[in-house]
């Protein structure tokens, strides 16, 4: 069997999973349509593992890293799902009440990534919440696909709810300053917005290749943004135009990069759609921007 090498791959086989990541492809269909594409030595079997996430070997900060304070609490959301549970992690030689980051999930719930990435913005100087929007349904299973089929039985308002009572517990918590921001990815970009548009003393957001608001969402947003997206993410980016409109036309503080030949997802290192170059600049202009309104 040949060895799959990222540039071999056609951008419509990104495309494809990228269907199939946001549910509008089911498993079946998502195969069949990829077996277009094994050719040459290639398995569909070769394709699809090379497509999953590696949740092994891409990990940065591990759990038990001894320079942070990590550990699983529960808040109460009363207007969202109940009890949830998210890792709030910290460094562990913080000398003072630190900044606040939110950090939610894609659309499977709290997986080994976005736990990582939680871990990172904490040791980047900050206390950080990374709810697990899944824990009415008893919380991420174990598989992005479980997680997904999960997901998709919420309501997303609902689950925008439990960000938003993750923000309140977070603003309140003994080591934070009070200043809370929020950085989303994908289903938690579009979490980032809203909370944008919801809380009125959000201290800045972070939408990653996140949905927009529409209409006069807009006009409630008080938070800084800052943006960031794939130039090959067509899906997402179809609604910038009218959203950077929007913001304009309210005066609202914001920035917004596009990382050129960047698929959704780019962040994200557990898979081939990851993008070093876009992801390490979009993650170091995040942090800047969060030590710049957070501090």
């Amino acid at each position: 069997m040949n060895e799959i090498k990222k540039e071999d791959i056609k951008q419509e086989v990104f495309d494809l999973y990228d269907d199939y990541a946001h549910n509008r492809l089911d498993r079946r269909d998502f195969m069949q349509k990829l077996s277009t594409y094994a050719v040459g030595g290639i398995t569909v079997a070769s394709l699809m593992s090379f497509l999953m996430p590696d949740y092994q070997g891409a990990i940065q900060i591990k759990a038990d890293d001894p320079r942070l304070k990590s550990d699983y609490i529960n808040y109460q959301s009363t207007k969202g799902g109940g009890t949830i549970k998210a890792l709030v992690s910290m460094p562990v030689d913080a000398k003072k009440k630190l900044g606040g980051i939110v950090v939610v999930h894609e659309n499977r719930g709290l997986n080994p990534h976005i736990a990582d990435v939680a871990r990172r913005a904490a040791l980047a100087g900050f206390i950080s919440i990374a709810p697990d929007a899944l824990t009415p349904l008893g919380g991420y299973p174990g598989t992005d696909d479980e997680g997904r089929a999960l997901q998709s039985k919420r309501d997303r308002n609902e689950m925008l709810e439990d960000f938003i009572a993750g923000y309140d517990y977070l603003k309140n918590h003994k080591d934070c300053n009070g200043k809370v921001g929020v950085v989303g990815f994908c289903f938690g970009g579009w979490i980032a917005n809203m909370m944008a548009v919801r809380i009125p003393d959000l201290s800045a957001s972070v939408p990653f290749y996140g949905g927009q608001p529409t209409g006069d969402d807009v006009s409630k947003i008080k938070a800084p943004l800052l943006l960031h997206y794939g130039e090959l993410d067509k899906g997402v980016n179809a609604g910038w135009p009218a959203y950077e409109a929007a913001l304009k036309q309210n005066n609202k503080e914001y920035t917004a990069y596009v990382y050129p030949n960047a698929n959704h997802g780019f962040h994200n290192d557990t898979t081939p759609r990851y993008d070093k170059a876009a992801a390490e600049l979009a993650w170091k202009r995040t942090i800047d921007f969060f030590s710049a309104k957070l501090t």
